[in-house]
């Protein structure tokens, strides 16, 4: 007799020696690449209620035995799994797949065994179909049946061991019995214990509110509301000013920091170092005698002012968005009651924010690394507590990439458990890696590059990327074309045709976007100085008075452009982007296609806002759902235009003095039984 040597075993592991013992006794399963999943499990993918999570895993073992595995899920809170069985695809491959139907943290995981049953039953079929003895499979079958009617004490599983075990039945009879799908589901409910095993990990989903995927943002700056030009905005101008952003269409109002300004070193109009009489400051520099982050500015009105704000806002649909920047000014009662929160310079001085050679003397960044870190920690946590507690479930946030990651992870971790319907949007203009990893751990939605992406290249790369990788398991893009910040050199010199490409661009693209108003819809395009992209006479240093009536303005355009949003379902989600050929690169052509495959918006824009462009597309007319023996009506949403196409190649023009864009509904040919065609 052969002896076998003892494998070596390195550092003497004993719990490897365990292992392989252990795997020796039972046949092994391997679960392996499953997926969605970031970083090995460390951060959860997201979804919104009702959307699908698509799993797939490699599952297999040695030899030729059948395998089976299951999808394992549940709410965070169950105790109990739910269960769904995996289905094979090639390669070892197998997929399932859950809907999420409610807010909050699910999990998931596969679990999968060496079937005895089911490999007993393929070669069954087999032997059958070489005209093979089956008398002795069938006693084989009956024994798989009746250890496991033993082990769970099921009467139906004895039954069954029964009929494949009587010989006086009809070999057909006995070989039909083994193929019943009841008794394959027993058998599959009922593996043995000691084949089936678990991947090594439970991974986890975040479902956010539907607002998470599918939201239309408008900012504007209270101060600036007033009818009169001289006053300050209050909240009940604010309150005025609501239906004037509802009749827009969109669905959150953001609203920069609204609390006390600091006087010290306050900055004057058009961000000069000295302030003059009369000037306001900027609104990001919180703090002064009237309070910090939990107060008021004094002018805008009182806590019940913003609560009826709030509750205004919500009767016409929209949610009010607070920023949370988490800095102060030199006069914030932070930087008295807890200096130690603050980096000391060498003179005894507390360091101001710079970004040099940019000088913020008005703010005075906090110091998350300071032996107090704990103690500033819970404080700014309460912030976010105090405006939930008033309200509010949508925050925009500063910079947060200037804050460490491990704060912002604790902090929305933390909130969410209480509040999973909160939202956080990450205002993170900043290098990829660190916005994606500000995305993974628990940013809601993520301001983008979107806004200096103007060539059809440059958008093709950055939006595939965003819509086809793995990023779109955790990255949900906020396109804005314009902010309080960020006036493009684009938007300065293409005119009325350049915002209009640009918020068709935004508004479809991506299922979430912005404007800075009223200064978009009024397009203001006059920079501080040249090669600048500050806005000259910006609102963030002083108060400004708007006609919103002005008979230029693009708010008819946009409102237009929000309902063709809502009513197309394609357009309330990222994942449907593709983008199809065309012969000119002055045009952009792509489409969105909802989850069910009912609703499909095809775009084409002309990238070039002072001349017409023409050219020919040529359609993946199976990413669209269209037949290409049958024609298509193409339904131009902007300008009620329908044109009846055949096959991929379609030729457009486009002059942005008319338009400069098609947002078209593709609608399939369908004929009646009476020869009556129509378009669906």
């Amino acid at each position: 007799m052969t002896t076998l040597a003892t494998p070596t075993i390195c550092h003497g592991d004993t719990r490897i020696v365990a292992s392989i013992a252990a795997r020796l006794q039972s046949r092994p399963i391997v679960i392996q690449d499953v997926a969605p999943q970031l970083d090995c499990g460390r951060y959860p993918v997201k979804r919104v209620p009702g959307e699908r999570v698509l799993v797939q895993a490699d599952v297999f073992t040695d030899g030729h035995d059948s395998v089976s595995a299951q999808l394992l899920y549940r709410r965070a809170e169950e105790a109990e799994w739910r269960s769904t069985f995996m289905q094979a695809l090639a390669n070892d491959r197998w997929q399932a797949s859950f809907t999420v139907d409610g807010i909050g943290v699910w999990l998931y995981t596969v679990r999968a065994w060496v079937d005895h049953f089911e490999t007993w039953r393929r070669d069954l079929v087999k032997r059958r179909a070489a005209d093979q003895d089956l008398s002795v499979e069938f006693l084989r079958g009956a024994a798989l049946v009746e250890e496991a009617a033993q082990r769970t004490g099921s009467q139906a599983l004895a039954h069954w061991a029964e009929r494949l075990r009587d010989q006086s039945a009809a070999a057909e009879a006995r070989y039909q019995a083994a193929q019943e799908p009841a008794l394959h589901a027993l058998m599959r409910a009922h593996p043995q214990p000691e084949l089936v095993a678990e991947y090594d990990r439970v991974l986890a989903v975040t479902v956010d509110p539907p607002r998470a995927r599918f939201s239309a943002w408008y900012e504007f700056f209270p101060r600036s509301t007033s009818p009169e030009i001289q006053r300050h905005g209050t909240f009940r101008d604010c309150e005025a000013r609501l239906p004037y952003v509802a009749s827009m269409g969109f669905d959150v109002l953001y609203l920069p920091p609204i609390h006390p300004i600091g006087v010290t070193q306050r900055k004057g109009r058009n961000n000069r170092v000295e302030a003059e009489a009369g000037d306001l400051g900027s609104p990001w520099a919180i703090g002064a005698a009237e309070g910090g982050h939990k107060a008021l500015h004094p002018q805008l009105g009182t806590l019940d002012d913003f609560r009826r704000l709030l509750e205004s806002a919500r009767a016409l649909g929209i949610e009010i968005a607070l920023d949370i920047a988490f800095q102060c000014s030199p006069d914030h009662p932070y930087v008295t009651q807890h200096p130690q929160w603050f980096q000391q310079r060498p003179d005894g001085s507390i360091q101001y924010a710079e970004n040099p050679p940019k000088k913020y003397q008005d703010i005075y960044p906090f110091h998350f690394e300071c032996e107090d870190w704990r103690a500033l920690w819970r404080e700014l946590k309460s912030v976010v507590d105090f405006w939930i507690a008033e309200g509010v479930r949508v925050f925009r946030v500063d910079n947060p990439h200037t804050k460490p990651f491990a704060f912002w992870e604790w902090l929305i971790g933390e909130v969410k458990t209480a509040h999973p319907e909160v939202i956080f949007l990450s205002e993170a203009f900043t290098r990829p890696k660190v916005m994606h990893r500000l995305a993974k751990l628990g940013f809601t939605q993520s301001y983008t590059y979107f806004t200096w992406r103007n060539t059809r290249q440059e958008l093709i790369e950055y939006f595939t990327e965003l819509t086809q990788g793995d990023a779109r398991e955790y990255f949900r893009p906020n396109l804005w074309p314009n902010t309080p910040d960020i006036l493009t050199e684009y938007l300065q010199f293409s005119g009325r045709a350049g915002f209009m490409l640009r918020l068709v661009l935004a508004a479809t693209l991506g299922a979430s976007y912005g404007i800075y108003g009223p200064a978009f819809e009024l397009m203001e395009h006059e920079p501080r100085e040249p090669g600048s992209e500050e806005y000259l006479d910006s609102e963030k240093y002083q108060q400004r008075h708007w006609h919103l009536d002005r008979p230029d303005s693009l708010k008819s355009f946009i409102a237009h452009v929000n309902g063709v949003r809502r009513e197309n379902p394609a357009l309330h989600w990222d994942w449907g982007l593709r983008f199809h050929a065309v012969d000119n690169d002055a045009l952009l052509c792509y489409s969105k296609r909802s989850e069910d495959g009912g609703n499909c918006v095809l775009c084409v824009v002309n990238l070039d806002p002072h001349h017409a462009q023409s050219g020919w597309l040529d359609l993946d007319l199976e990413a669209l759902g269209m037949d290409p023996r049958q024609p298509f009506q193409a339904h131009d949403l902007l300008s009620g235009a329908r044109y009846l196409w055949h096959g991929a190649r379609n030729f457009v023009v486009l002059d942005p003095a008319q338009g400069p864009a098609h947002v078209l509904r593709l609608r399939r040919r369908v004929r009646t039984e009476h020869d009556f065609d129509y378009f669906l």
